[in-house]
């Protein structure tokens, strides 16, 4: 769906991750600290969404006119395998067409701090993505954020569960806030314009 089809509907963007102290600085849960950093630009602080086992946070980004978006920032809490049934819920809560939902997730595939806009497409080994796709078709945008792969033989649940290196944090916030100007780049301008400005 064209951004500009229905600029009166709102948007969903769902930073994806685990729930918990434990996992907040894993590779992972590179969509929650998107999403938190989104929540600070629009002066918001998550909360509970009612029976939803998520937290929320609504508000509108982009200039004031016709490019101005109502967003609905969403982290789902059922742990990330599971992220499809809140999300799902909160659509139809919100009436958000599945055009206008945003999963902004770690990508193995990319290297590390690389982005990659896209619509559609499959989960590639993705359990947020899977469970996401199960309820709702596949045809939502994605923020891709590059991970890079598992160093050695390491397995891949063991390196995205793992923090981010001492190395990776020195230019994390920086690759934090541009996946954040991505999100907001392709709500407001639409997705080619997002790709050609933060596509790596």
């Amino acid at each position: 769906m064209d951004v500009t089809s229905d600029p009166s509907a709102p948007w969903l963007i769902a930073g994806l991750g685990n729930p918990g102290p434990e996992y907040a600085m894993n590779r992972h849960n590179v969509g929650f600290m998107v999403a938190d950093l989104l929540a600070e630009r629009i002066g918001g602080k998550f909360k509970r969404a009612g029976k939803a086992q998520a937290q929320v946070v609504e508000g509108r980004i982009g200039p004031p006119g016709p490019l101005n978006r109502r967003v609905i920032l969403v982290k789902p809490m059922s742990f990330m395998n599971l992220s499809g049934g809140p999300l799902n819920a909160l659509r139809d809560f919100y009436k958000v067409p599945v055009g206008n939902i945003v999963a902004v997730h770690d990508e193995l595939d990319i290297d590390y701090g690389t982005l990659r806009l896209k619509l559609g497409g499959g989960d590639n080994g993705h359990n947020g993505l899977k469970s996401m796709t199960k309820v709702m078709s596949s045809e939502y945008h994605r923020v891709r954020f590059g991970i890079g792969r598992p160093p050695g033989r390491m397995q891949v649940a063991d390196f995205v569960l793992k923090d981010f290196s001492s190395a990776e944090r020195k230019e994390l916030d920086y690759f934090v806030d541009r996946a954040a100007d991505a999100a907001e780049c392709l709500v407001i301008e639409g997705l080619e314009r997002a790709q050609s400005t933060y596509n790596s």
